[in-house]
């Protein structure tokens, strides 16, 4: 069952007091505290940078592989580290001030979870929400679910305009659609047009409007590259209108993928020979 928002704004908890701590131990306790919430951020840091350099070139072909092999990480965790990452360095920009009142301790997002839900904001938008999260928790750690909640009202109380929340040409995963076009969640797409509240984008078998919410960032520069390319590709083969119905079966299939694998890449050249397409 959801919360109300007054359940949710009362969730400041009175502690207990067990035994009061003299100021130069609260000054200790407060620098520990920020060096355990830093130590989690500069670790999903680090990933992204790894990522970001491709210094796992010299012994693997592909991040995927490195992450899954150096920290057995598998492709989705990956990337949601490396999302996390990058909400952490934009509310970090827009840090006030390095000491902060008792209920304002908690500086910075402690956990994975937590950042994905404020990801789905604007980032300009993302330190408004996180100061909101930190004042319904007072002096307790805010949960993801505190953090989902004050986002979600965010989002009902407010039209982002799409240029606040992508460029043409970001590439994306759709999610949350309904009606006929809900059979395109989970599929990838590349914005195409910017209008003031939405975004027309591109998919394998044509365009679609969309609102920001319906679409989920993909922080990957491979699949930032080469996905648009794909698209391209898979449309030129559809247009021809040619095509049996064993085609088409596999070009729907090839389109819901952010990157081909070897065999996929070759399914895809094979079309497009058969049809005397150059890719």
């Amino acid at each position: 069952m959801s919360k109300t928002k007054d359940e949710t704004d009362n969730q400041i908890a009175t502690l207990e007091v067990l035994e009061q701590l003299s100021p130069d131990e609260e000054r200790e306790r407060h620098r520990l505290e920020i060096r355990v919430d830093r130590a989690l951020g500069e670790g999903w840091s680090a990933l992204k940078q790894l990522r970001d350099l491709r210094l796992y070139r010299s012994t693997h072909k592909t991040f995927e592989e490195y992450a899954k092999d150096r920290f057995g990480y598998n492709r989705a965790h990956a990337y949601r580290l490396i999302n996390a990452a990058a909400v952490l360095e934009n509310l970090s920009h827009t840090d006030r001030k390095e000491e902060m009142s008792p209920n304002w301790r908690q500086k910075m997002p402690s956990s994975e979870s937590q950042c994905r839900e404020l990801a789905k904001l604007p980032a300009n938008k993302q330190p408004k929400a996180w100061e909101k999260v930190l004042s319904v928790s007072g002096d307790k750690a805010p949960t993801a679910q505190i953090v989902k909640t004050v986002v979600e009202r965010m989002k009902e109380k407010q039209l982002f305009p799409a240029r606040d929340f992508c460029a043409v040409g970001d590439v994306f995963t759709l999610t949350r659609l309904h009606s006929r076009e809900r059979k395109y969640n989970g599929y990838p797409c590349v914005a195409l047009v910017l209008k003031d509240f939405t975004i027309e984008v591109d998919v394998y078998d044509g365009t679609l409007i969309v609102k920001p919410e319906n679409l989920k960032p993909i922080d990957d520069p491979d699949v930032c590259r080469q996905l648009p390319t794909i698209l391209k590709r898979i449309k030129r083969v559809r247009d021809t209108g040619l095509l049996d119905r064993g085609a088409y079966y596999v070009l729907e299939g090839l389109g819901r993928q952010t990157y081909l694998t070897d065999f996929e890449e070759k399914l895809l050249s094979l079309l497009e020979q058969e049809h005397g397409i150059d890719s």
